[in-house]
């Protein structure tokens, strides 16, 4: 009798397993065995891993005979992958993607990365690491990626000062120092059936949404923030966060409008500044963009301390024509700054994300800061989010200054402008904009040698960098005074 009990129970649990997946919500799971839903992390694909470098930056001078010449090292669970090595390049961008397989039932893969510099003699090793260097180590990266949540940790992590996916030897302290400092930007995901960045595991055990439907735009909780951007960066997308109030990295950007910019590279965790550029045409219809070359060297001293300089030259609303204006007056910049930058909407969300750049062809003076919520005014008070330079001044200054490119004069005008909207204006500091500082001939060349910074007239075409305060009496650290909401209208 007890055999008989025995058997009839041993029938019942094998139909009941048989008829689960006939019967469960999730159609996903049909005809899966019982051993590939207990261990494999997505049963709907074969998963793979793929690392891809975005983007890289020699952020000190890595080769004194030549631009570097970068390779990528990439250990994926100990097993390496070596790039081809890219000549003469002190930025590169999208230029090395590797895919792994992983088993089904592993749930992190270890994955390293090295950023080297070719050499005839020896290859070096560049520094990619917020680690102190010490005996050759804190150079590279090393991260483990978790197959069930889709994110990595490590030697970068969702809510890492230098942002997510972007690593930077500089951010040891090392930015006057030459230890071969460079940026690396990456990302790494991983395959899953409906494409929405979500791996199978966490879609079914913690969002409890569909791992075949597509959830990408989803906003579960309500909060205006969709799921794959919470998810990205740690957000729980199932609790409603007040979003328009969340600033983490007070860079005067709240969460909604780094969400608005993420297109743009935008991290709520690593300070973020973004500038449009529009252009006047030239009497004969010509055009005198800024270069590649001029926005990557306006760029650089912001990259080293982890400041992310972002520019719309025609991505979004950016690099729209002006008509020629022979000279253009103040009244005049306002009604471009209406028309061409907030579109003649005075809500327009790009005036709290957004500064502004107009070049037209002439005006006075030459270059200038303003806020076109305001009467003229140059003074810079807060509220300034833009400026205009003349591109008749920058024809003259390269005239003037052979040793120099127009490149490297378009980006220190770019870079003091910039300054007087980060609120370091005239008279605070003293040196700042001081014309008594803009010849050997006048004395405040030497009482205020020491404030070497782009915002003294004295190093205005030589320093493409802000002051750090440490080069003695009458100096000043404008980097730490910086303020990324000086811009913001006044409340």
């Amino acid at each position: 009798m007890k055999k008989e009990i025995f058997f009839r129970i041993c029938i019942l649990l094998v139909s009941l397993v048989l008829i689960l997946p006939v019967t469960s919500s999730k159609p996903f799971l049909y005809n899966q065995p019982i051993q590939s839903i207990l261990e494999d992390y997505d049963p709907l694909v074969d998963i793979n891993i793929t690392v891809d470098i975005l983007a890289i930056r020699a952020l000190d001078t890595i080769d004194l005979r030549s631009a570097p010449d970068f390779f990528i090292k990439i250990f994926i669970n100990d097993v390496e992958y070596t790039s081809p090595v890219w000549e003469d390049s002190n930025y590169l961008y999208n230029c090395y993607t590797v895919t792994a397989d992983v088993p089904d039932d592993t749930k992190t893969v270890d994955v390293s990365v090295q950023l080297w510099d070719a050499d005839e003699d020896e290859n070096t090793l560049c520094d990619i690491s917020k680690a102190l260097n010490r005996n050759n180590s804190g150079l590279d990266i090393h991260l483990r990626y978790d197959i069930s949540l889709g994110r990595w940790s490590g030697d970068n992590n969702p809510i890492d000062v230098t942002g997510y996916g972007r690593v930077c030897g500089s951010a040891d302290g090392s930015i006057y120092k030459n230890e071969n400092d460079c940026e690396l930007w990456f990302n790494i995901d991983q395959n899953d059936f409906d494409n929405d960045g979500l791996p199978y595991w966490i879609e079914t055990n913690i969002y409890d949404t569909d791992p075949v439907i597509d959830d990408t735009g989803s906003d579960i909780d309500a909060d205006g923030i969709p799921i794959e951007w919470e998810h990205r960066f740690g957000f729980n997308p199932l609790i409603w966060d007040n979003h328009p109030t969340m600033d983490p990295d007070q860079d005067s950007l709240n969460n909604v409008e780094e969400y608005l910019t993420y297109r743009f590279g935008s991290d709520p965790y690593r300070k973020d500044v973004f500038l449009e550029i529009d252009y006047m045409q030239e009497e004969d219809g010509t055009i005198r963009n800024v270069t590649k070359t001029a926005l990557e060297l306006v760029q650089n001293p912001f990259h080293t301390r982890n400041i992310i300089f972002h520019f719309d030259t025609g991505a979004l609303n950016g690099g729209e024509i002006v008509p020629y204006d022979t000279e253009t007056q103040f009244e005049e910049l306002r009604e471009i700054w209406k028309t061409y930058f907030l579109h003649n909407d005075s809500n327009n969300w790009r005036r709290g994300v957004f500064h502004y750049l107009i070049f037209v062809h002439d005006q006075t003076p030459k270059g200038f800061a303003f806020s076109g919520d305001v009467s003229p005014y140059w003074g810079y008070n807060p509220g300034t989010n833009a400026f205009a330079l003349a591109n008749t001044h920058i024809e003259k200054r390269s005239k003037k200054m052979p040793f120099k490119t127009t490149d490297f004069i378009v980006a220190s005008l770019i870079v003091h402008e910039m300054g007087h909207n980060f609120g370091i204006r005239f008279g605070e500091p003293f040196g700042c904009d001081n014309r008594l500082t803009n010849s050997p001939f006048k004395i405040g060349w030497y009482i205020w040698r020491n404030y070497k910074s782009i915002m003294n007239y004295r190093y205005t075409y030589s320093l493409l960098d802000y002051s750090d305060g440490s080069h003695g009496k009458r100096d000043y650290d404008d980097w730490e005074n910086i303020d990324l909401g000086y811009f913001e209208k006044p409340r």
